[in-house]
């Protein structure tokens, strides 16, 4: 069994993990609605307060972080060793994409709306090499009834986003294959994993079937009860989806075939990235946990379009 290692604990079910050169993570606390940094000794700083629901987060080409906050379109309870999700939430103010200057903590909403879509509860993002991001819409639930979303493409502009594909079932993890031909998307609750073929930078090519009607093509469907959260994708093409149901990272081969199913040692597994010596090592976040691990991956990760230059 593959050592774990806790980096950090205390943490208010974080997300969307970072790693940096220094060895240092970055990731988001939905719940505190920061982004914080984690040392390599564990020992925790706010960089930036970001209230509502910070909760996917990637580096974009300025070096800035760039965050999907979902508006707070989670509920919390409170377990005492987990902290819970609740799907509705009274807190609820609207979904955004934000940019975090890391030096000064300043904080700019870059997006609300993609023409006359709402962006409702963004999730997951990632930006590809020539500098625009795709990101996710989770949507917001009410008590008997709930959003239909999709996917967007949007430039760190702040003046130029689209709707790429709609309607998806609450949309996830997001990831680009190593070639950015193909992007990869998990379905939370139907325990989906689906591939999306890219013509060029922010738009996608429709497999041309009927159906899905977004125009995806699957990858994985899970043949049990599996929650899919976020993703991100090793050198070699695998898919790499943290499952907080399994408390395990899922990991599905580019032709569609789970090669394994990664125990992370805690249940609520709810994100993944790739860092430390040649991309070797796989930092976990654990949400309900409140937990940051790392476990050597026996594969190098994917590296990112962009990377912290400070």
């Amino acid at each position: 069994m593959t050592a774990i290692r806790e980096i950090a604990s205390g943490l208010r079910f974080p997300e969307g993990p970072i790693a940096l050169a220094d060895g240092s993570v970055l990731l988001v606390e939905l719940a505190r609605g920061t982004l914080t940094r984690v040392d390599p000794s564990g020992r925790t700083a706010v960089v930036a307060t970001l209230p509502g629901g910070p909760n996917g987060a990637a580096i974009g080409p300025d070096g800035k972080v760039y965050v999907c906050n979902n508006g707070g379109c989670f509920g919390w309870f409170d377990s005492g060793d987990l902290l819970i999700p609740t799907m509705v939430s009274d807190a609820y103010s609207g979904g955004s994409i934000q940019r975090v200057d890391l030096a000064s903590g300043a904080v700019e909403t870059l997006y609300t709306h993609a023409g006359d879509v709402k962006i409702r509860a963004p999730n997951d993002i990632v930006f590809d090499r020539s500098g625009g991001f795709w990101f996710t819409d989770h949507g917001q639930v009410r008590a008997r009834e709930r959003d239909r979303t999709g996917l967007f493409y949007a430039r760190p502009d702040g003046r130029t986003i689209h709707e790429a594909a709609f309607p998806m079932d609450f949309p996830n993890g997001i990831g680009l294959s190593p070639d950015e031909s193909t992007l990869y998307v998990s379905e939370t609750f139907a325990g989906r994993v689906w591939k999306f073929a890219i013509g060029e930078p922010g738009r996608l090519i429709p497999s041309g079937a009927a159906f899905p009607e977004h125009g995806g093509t699957l990858l994985y469907g899970a043949p049990d009860y599996t929650l899919f959260d976020s993703l991100a994708v090793d050198s070699a093409g695998n898919v790499c989806v943290a499952s907080p149901s399994k408390g395990a990272v899922v990991v599905i081969a580019p032709d569609g075939q789970k090669v394994a199913e990664v125990q992370v040692g805690a249940p609520m597994a709810s994100n993944i990235c790739f860092g430390g010596r040649d991309l070797r090592t796989a930092y976990v976040t654990l949400g309900g946990p409140g937990r940051l691990v790392a476990l050597e991956w026996p594969r190098a990760g994917a590296p990112t379009a962009f990377t912290h230059r400070g």
